[in-house]
């Protein structure tokens, strides 16, 4: 027999909640098979089988499970339920005991429901309602749209872009309501904040409060690369922006520069084997940070981009998709926003920011009035490892490389 257990998905959460499970319980599975589908904060991962045999479900469907907790069991053979199986969908939800499920065992104040009545989260009505993704449900409350209206769609599992479907088919008949019990300053009119925007809260408490932080700007004539972009683009068959070039610039940069792709652990630096460049999204439901792993071409980090904008707007990350970045690269694409500071993310020393490219008017060599378009680019850092001359050379070099 063999268990699954819960690996630690990120460092943002500490639990996760079992949205789906992609084996039914006692079926037979091979190893490699994905057999149910977590969701954290930000994002939804796929847990596999890492041997063959029979599939036991331990943690109950809409329950949340911490870290290395038993999510499943393998056994060579089906076993059947009165022989001591692991406890199936009708376990108790974790929402509704204030603890993660672990192996099976329930709390001691937790009663056990009937195997025919599937588990709910405690904010859920047990009445068939659906399992609704965070990105989905941080939609619904922007457009007022209601748990009801999203369950007459008749749908296991709710995500974003079921909402905005459900949202173009007609107004939300609360939109109006909201509105007003907004500008009425109500309690109606309260925000709470999502689970994604918790992450993020995190993660800059974490930041402010562990790593002394330094910031550099520079400004940068970024026309002739603009001008660039759109052959660029007929040559990869791919959209090509700043985006893409930035990206490309910093990986090439990481062999002159390797403490800047590095970590740091105490009084000591782990310089990364390779650069793994995190680029932000901000569709307006959270903060996104996926990371391009492959940046050995133009053409492969424009592919991983534009896929990473579809999933963005989705809500439909995966784990894997935000994990593992040694920089970070910020966009910012209002055109009023002249300069913007990032934080430097935990487990990184960097982090890049890059604003919308501005005209500005300048004094030719002839002394002739001119024009050309400025972006500021600012390097955020972690004073332990970097100082200011450090940071002024790292964008000198990035100057030189998209040239």
């Amino acid at each position: 027999m063999a268990d699954i257990r819960v690996p630690k998905l990120n460092n943002n959460d500490t639990e996760y909640l079992v949205v789906e499970w992609l084996v039914e319980d006692g079926k037979p599975v091979q190893a490699g098979d994905p057999v149910a589908v977590l969701e954290t904060s930000k994002a939804a991962d796929e847990l596999e089988a890492a041997e063959s045999g029979h599939l036991h479900h331990v943690a109950g469907l809409n329950t949340w499970i911490a870290p290395g907790a038993v999510l499943a069991r393998i056994t060579p053979e089906a076993v059947p339920a009165s022989t001591g199986a692991p406890v199936t969908s009708g376990a108790v939800p974790a929402a509704s005991t204030g603890a993660p499920v672990t192996s099976g065992v329930l709390p001691a104040s937790a009663s056990v429901a009937s195997p025919d009545t599937p588990a709910a989260p405690a904010d859920v009505p047990a009445t068939g309602a659906p399992v609704i993704t965070d990105p989905a449900r941080a939609l619904m409350d922007g457009l007022g749209i209601t748990v009801a209206q999203v369950t007459a769609l008749g749908l296991p599992i709710v995500r974003r872009g079921d909402v905005e479907r459900l949202a173009g088919s007609g107004p939300s008949p609360r939109a109006g309501e909201r509105a007003g019990e907004a500008a009425s300053g109500g309690a109606a009119g309260t925000h709470p904040l999502s689970r994604v925007q918790r992450a993020v809260a995190r993660a800059v408490t974490t930041s402010h409060g562990t790593i002394p932080a330094a910031y550099t700007v520079v400004k940068f004539d970024v026309g002739p690369l603009l001008a660039r972009t759109r052959g660029l683009s007929r040559e990869v068959r791919r959209p090509v922006g700043l985006a893409e070039l930035f990206v490309q610039a910093v990986a090439a940069l990481h062999p002159a520069f390797p403490l800047f792709f590095a970590s740091v652990d105490g009084d000591r630096a782990r310089p990364a084997e390779a650069p793994r460049v995190g680029v932000t999204f901000d569709m307006g439901q959270g903060l996104y940070v996926p990371v391009v792993h492959d940046t050995g071409s133009l053409r492969e980090i424009a592919d991983t981009l534009m896929r990473y904008r579809l999933a963005a707007t989705e809500g439909d990350f995966r784990e894997r998709d935000l994990t593992g970045a040694n920089i970070a690269i910020t966009l910012h694409t209002d055109a009023d926003v002249i300069l913007a500071i990032p934080f430097v993310f935990p487990g990184t020393v960097c982090a890049l920011a890059i604003t919308s490219p501005q005209p500005e008017v300048v004094l030719g060599e002839d002394g002739a009035v001119t024009t050309r378009t400025v972006a500021n680019i600012g390097l955020a850092y972690d004073h332990r490892l970097i100082n200011g001359r450090d940071a002024a050379l790292f964008l000198a070099a990035l100057r030189m490389e998209l040239h």
